[in-house]
């Protein structure tokens, strides 16, 4: 049967393209309006399926799901917890190159060079976080009464609404699923418009692991509406997001005292110091910008260069960039598929225009690229001599982009460095520990990698923004994301007055 109503206009539809369903109270639904919308894949243009929109009321029943599971599932102990976020990493294991299809599809991102890894450690992340939970000891703390103790317990907040981006539609949400579920919380999950399909996929992985119903609600829809309704709902708790700083922005005035946990954008920069192996820093840095097509939080995109070392530098980020394959995502040859959708584009298209009009000069790339299935391939970018007023250096790409300004000393690197209002991951290549610890200590940064790729990640590593930056508080990774899911609880028990 044809949709009832759809919110974006046909194109050709692929062959199979669904009709999916959301997860409520543990059962798969249509919207109670039987709206739908249609997703486009960025690889072909084509119509790939069909989600629902879900209405009001939809939200609301999901809330009360998520409420009374919550009364439930708080009362499971870490153990029993921790042996449910295995089997869900178990139920990942055996559906990996089904997922990683549907992310690259929906995603651009190329299935053999990064889809496959980021689910497989989507599953990981769980792992990590069922063996947390069962370490996650708290303190009993001495009291000046000599018949007195006092206890403290971590309990979960109770429900939380997690919403996640499109750049890594699994390995995301599992950042905050897995820490959520092993600690006891409940969560509705709103995946990105642009990837609906993956999160619903994603979720049916997870409900499969015999996840009682509640503990995972998925909702499809967009940010002003869905989104929206979800944060400002009295039913919900706490609020995990992780995406652009606009957004968390409106996320906190909207949610008011809710607790959150908000992970988001960066903008580099990487640094490179005279005595850097110029080599080697160039094809990391390379890799921090071209990677997922530069989708990333924590991609480098800009790259500031000591003076004595920027012509030869310049060239090598050149020969990196020749290195990329752009093409097909499903090609085992590919390196770089095509953005995630037109806003990303054309924010690159902006970019780059800005820069050049301030006198920046394109060495390689800069423009989208022709030949293929839709407009959204980008070429990859070198672009030399990028002032300091340009665009690039205060808004956050998020495209295929080696944005590159020369420096004449340390002291104007790291105020270069600090100049904008991101903090979250920036990169240092140099020779040197003395110079290492001197910009360690001045740079205002959540996370600083000393000569290594500004995309270089481990799941169990803490990651977040730098106080008075705008990239987010609280921290992404492992046991620290556990800790930022629960509170802590008090318990004084005065011994003199009990049998």
């Amino acid at each position: 049967m044809p949709p009832a109503k759809l919110t974006q206009p046909l194109t050709k539809e692929r062959p199979g393209a669904k009709h999916h369903k959301m997860l409520i109270d543990g059962e798969w639904v249509a919207s109670s309006t039987g709206e739908e919308t249609a997703v486009h894949s960025p690889v072909t243009g084509e119509i790939i399926g069909y989600v629902p929109v879900p209405s009001p009321q939809d939200v609301d029943r999901a809330v009360k799901s998520s409420r009374a599971a919550f009364e439930k599932f708080r009362q499971w102990g870490p153990f029993d917890r921790a042996q449910l976020t295995h089997r869900i990493a178990q139920s990942i294991d055996k559906r990996i190159e089904e997922l990683a299809r549907m992310s690259t599809l929906e995603s651009g991102k190329p299935y053999t060079a990064e889809a496959i890894g980021c689910v497989t450690e989507s599953a990981e992340n769980f792992r990590i976080a069922a063996e947390d939970v069962k370490r996650q000891e708290s303190p009993i703390i001495p009291a000046r009464d000599p018949n007195k103790r006092i206890y403290t317990f971590y309990r979960p907040y109770g429900v939380w609404v997690c919403i996640t981006p499109w750049n890594f539609p699994t390995l995301i949400p599992s950042e905050l699923l897995g820490p959520g579920i092993a600690s006891g919380n409940t969560i509705i999950f709103k995946p990105s418009e642009y990837t609906p399909i993956t999160g619903l996929l994603f979720s049916e992985i997870i409900q499969d692991a015999d996840l009682p119903p509640g503990v995972l609600n998925c909702l499809p829809g967009a940010g002003p509406t869905v989104g929206d309704q979800l944060i400002t709902h009295p039913g919900v708790d706490a609020i995990g997001f992780i995406g652009s700083d606009r957004t968390g922005l409106m996320i906190s005035q909207r949610a008011g005292l809710k607790h959150k946990l908000l992970e988001m954008g960066g903008n580099g920069p990487t640094i490179i110091l005279d005595d850097a192996n110029l080599e080697k820093a160039a094809e990391l840095t390379a890799f921090g910008c071209f990677y997922d097509s530069g989708q990333v939080c924590c991609a480098t995109e800009r790259i500031l260069v000591s003076q004595r070392v920027y012509p030869e530098f310049k060239e090598r980020m050149v020969d990196q960039a020749r290195k990329i394959v752009l093409g097909d995502p499903f090609d085992p040859a590919t390196t770089m598929g095509p953005l995630c959708n037109e806003m990303t584009a054309a924010k690159m298209d902006r970019h780059l225009a800005d820069a050049v009009k301030l006198g920046g000069k394109v060495l390689f790339g800069g423009k989208r690229a022709t030949g293929f299935p839709t407009n959204l391939y980008y070429e990859p970018t070198v672009i030399a001599d990028v002032p300091e007023g340009a665009l690039i250096h205060s808004e956050e790409s998020f495209g295929p982009l080696a944005a590159m300004l020369q420096v004449d000393s340390d002291d104007e690197l790291i105020r270069i460095a600090n100049s904008g209002k991101y903090g979250l991951q920036m990169g240092l290549f140099t020779s040197s520990l003395k110079r290492t610890m001197y910009f360690a200590d001045r740079l205002k940064t959540g996370n600083l990698v000393v000569n290594d790729s500004t995309d270089y990640w481990e799941p169990h590593v803490p990651f977040g923004g730098g106080g008075g930056t705008v990239s987010g508080h609280g921290r992404i990774g492992g046991k620290y994301t556990l800790q930022n899911m629960v509170y802590l609880n008090t318990i004084v028990i005065d011994y003199a007055n009990t049998r």
